[in-house]
């Protein structure tokens, strides 16, 4: 199954790092390493950037935010390294984290170094050759939801995590500050965002389930054992961590979600292959996690509605960037066409209390 692994590509022009400044800034910390470095990126994702380092026979994973971004408080790479490295003791699918740099003269910008996770990553389709069955595709679906729910049962005050984040009014600051960031990037006017921020404040329900959350939980930030693809054996993507409500995780993992029955408009904006035969609805998705984190989940329409939301208001912003020429990768050019379709998908559903 190596085939079948992620694996590293060419770096995107406009996004290649300063190898005469970043190789013996890591030879310092990592002596004895025959060879010259050798750097290629990660291809996927649209936040912060991820670089496959190989110096000697030593690899390591390197994150940094993206070039010509101006959204702090989403690319603080001194908050995820901090985070890290207190979470992977409690939860070890995170990455373990090896060394920090905030030094701007070696890359321009804060970065962290970490330790590689093998395996494999899904995206839109399974990868050529890959073959579940219903059963399997349904275990993996459940393994998926037991890790979050493993992530939510960690006692983050114990782990030394408490400061990642205030419980106490999180829903409320969830929809201003996602608010506020639409309108900091706006280029086109969507009709849709007052209606929907107006309906959320006003259908907001008290957060009860209070827990550490990952924030981006979807398949395409989690790691998959190569040896049994229905284990995960590790998750990615942890900058937004914080302490928050659990429903609200839940309800962004449905809004990456598409069902087999959905529209044609969501199957094309698929993130993972959820509509494979075996796969959990997210109705199913909400019973099983409300079983089995013993909660109630009656108010989930809303948890949805806040994440396909803020989804919108993420694709905005990476639009943002490339709009003001602040990146070059046209993977962002149509997307435009992906706000308007996560923001009627929201209204929708906010309008019928359907999931």
């Amino acid at each position: 199954m190596t085939d079948m692994l992620d694996h590293p590509a060419a770096i995107r022009p406009g996004e290649e790092l300063d190898v005469a400044r970043l190789e013996p800034y890591l030879r310092a910390r990592f002596p004895n390493q025959p060879g010259a470095l050798q750097v290629r990126q990660f291809p996927s994702g649209h936040s912060n950037l991820t670089y496959s380092l190989l110096l000697g026979a030593k690899e390591l994973v390197l994150r940094r935010p993206p070039f010509g971004s101006k959204v702090k408080s989403a690319h603080d790479m001194s908050r995820e390294f901090r985070a890290l490295s207190k979470l992977h003791a409690v939860y070890s699918p995170a990455p373990e984290v090896l060394l920090y740099c905030d030094d701007l003269s070696i890359l321009g910008a804060p970065f962290y170094v970490m330790e590689p996770i093998h395996g494999v990553i899904l995206r839109k389709h399974f990868p050529p050759g890959l073959h579940l069955s219903p059963e399997k595709t349904r275990r993996l679906s459940e393994s998926f939801l037991d890790n979050l729910i493993r992530l939510h049962r960690v006692d983050y005050a114990a782990a030394g995590l408490a400061d990642l984040g205030k419980a106490e009014g999180y829903l409320e600051r969830q929809i201003r500050g996602w608010t506020e960031r639409y309108y900091a990037s706006r280029t086109h006017d969507y009709s849709e965002v007052e209606r929907i921020s107006a309906w959320m404040r006003q259908h907001t329900p008290s957060s009860r389930a209070v827990s550490l959350i990952h924030n981006d939980y979807k398949y395409d930030n989690v790691v998959l054992d190569s040896q049994d693809i229905t284990k995960i054996a590790g998750v990615l993507d942890c900058e937004m961590c914080t302490i928050g409500d659990s429903l609200a995780d839940l309800g962004t993992s449905l809004a990456y979600w598409i069902d087999a029955n959905d529209p044609a408009e969501l199957q094309q904006n698929r993130w993972g292959p959820t509509n494979h035969p075996g796969s959990l609805t997210r109705s199913e998705l909400v019973h099983y996690y409300a079983q089995k984190a013993e909660c109630d989940a009656s108010q989930i329409a809303f948890y949805l509605a806040l994440a396909r939301f803020k989804l919108a208001v993420i694709v905005q912003q990476i639009y943002y960037r490339y709009h003001q020429g602040l990146t070059k990768d046209e993977r962002f050019a149509s997307m435009p066409e992906k706000v308007q379709m996560l923001l009627r998908a929201c209204w929708h559903g906010a309008q019928t209390g359907q999931i």
